[in-house]
């Protein structure tokens, strides 16, 4: 069985398994190793800081073995000039994510580069197709980092944006954290599915080891959508934004009285910065999704890719032989089910001569 979806065959990668460009996480290296392994990295660039992005950059280069490599932006704090700057580095992709990307989806266009916008509802997602988009990531609330307060769920809302946008292809994105979360991903339509805190458990990932541990360790269970955070580290987040994390002493004493902690903003902000410089707390929140169950070790990005893509085929050929009356070979055998000789027989359900058969890893 081949994954090959129109995300790949657009894109030019081997796999339909893209890497969230996250900001503080996705640099060069993480980036160049998700491409090496045959998926599309993207470096977490946020405002597009030339500094960084030239930096990070060099270490993608050194790492991607030629393969095709994106970047993407926090359209809300990010200016058309930086995005024409960026764009001069020739990646192959941009994803625009969190506000309008109008004033900056032309300038990804005439570039030649794929212009992939993230959306977390379907009012977002027409907008991307009136904007021409190549690829739509469909972001559910189940995702690690920062999502819509009035987001959606992702197994209902990656179909209803595939329904949309057809054809355009979608991502499915919002906790995925395997190649069973890949495979649900191309049956629910998606061309491929972007992961995120997979891949901040990798050994080529910019966080902290003590978050990287962490995540090992946690479960969904431990995270938590709020906008606690943002406002206690004065973060300029829009507030129709929250972030999902793993538990925080600062979500322990402000949980469920945000209004009290806008007003107070400024001292509770020196307080995070007094507890981050004393190391009671990390400098940046730990962006956990809700799939962090599923993560239990901090593998090279680049054998991950290839391994999600794997252990996704072999998902989809299970379902397929079950669906057909086989079995999974590593599964009993269980005998066929026979009819109560007081029950009349019902023939077989034949498919109708003009009806195409549609492959659910292939089609969308």
């Amino acid at each position: 069985m081949s994954l090959a979806t129109a995300f790949t065959e657009l894109s030019g990668v081997e796999h339909p398994i893209a890497l969230a460009p996250m900001g503080g996480s996705a640099g060069g290296a993480l980036a160049g190793a998700v491409s090496r392994g045959g998926g599309l990295g993207m470096l977490g660039s946020g405002d597009g800081d030339p500094e960084w992005l030239a930096r990070e950059v060099t270490l993608l280069d050194e790492a991607r073995a030629g393969r095709p490599w994106g970047i993407g932006f926090l359209t809300w704090a990010v200016t058309g000039e930086r995005v024409a700057q960026a764009l001069e580095l020739g990646p192959s992709a941009v994803m625009l994510s969190f506000g309008d990307p109008g004033p900056c989806a032309q300038l990804v266009r005439d570039a030649g580069a794929l212009l992939m916008l993230q959306v977390t509802d379907l009012e977002e997602a027409r907008r991307a197709v009136d904007l021409g988009a190549d690829v739509i990531v469909a972001q559910g609330t189940e995702a690690g980092g920062h999502g819509a307060v009035r987001g959606r769920s992702t197994l209902p809302f990656v179909p209803a944006v595939v329904d949309l946008a057809d054809p355009t292809p979608v991502l499915a994105a919002g906790g995925i954290a395997d190649g069973r979360g890949v495979a649900a991903a191309l049956a629910l339509g998606a061309a491929g599915a972007l992961l995120g805190t997979r891949f901040q458990a990798t050994a080529e990932s910019l966080v902290d080891p003590d978050t990287a541990a962490a995540l090992v360790a946690a479960s969904g269970q431990d995270t938590e959508r709020s906008r606690v955070l943002d406002l206690a580290r004065g973060s300029s987040w829009p507030a129709g934004y929250a972030a999902r994390t793993l538990g925080h002493p600062f979500l322990d004493v402000w949980r469920g009285r945000e209004d009290e902690l806008a007003d107070a903003a400024g001292d509770v902000r020196r307080e995070y910065e007094e507890a981050v410089a004393r190391g009671r707390i990390p400098a940046l929140p730990q962006w956990a999704g809700e799939g962090v169950d599923l993560i239990g070790d901090l593998p090279s990005a680049a054998a991950l890719v290839p391994a999600l893509a794997a252990q996704a085929e072999r998902t989809l050929e299970r379902a397929l032989g079950r669906a057909a009356g086989g079995g999974h070979p590593d599964t009993p055998e269980h005998p066929p089910a026979t009819n109560h000789p007081d029950t009349p027989e019902h023939p077989p359900i034949a498919n109708h001569p003009d009806t195409p058969r549609r492959h659910p890893a292939t089609d969308t």
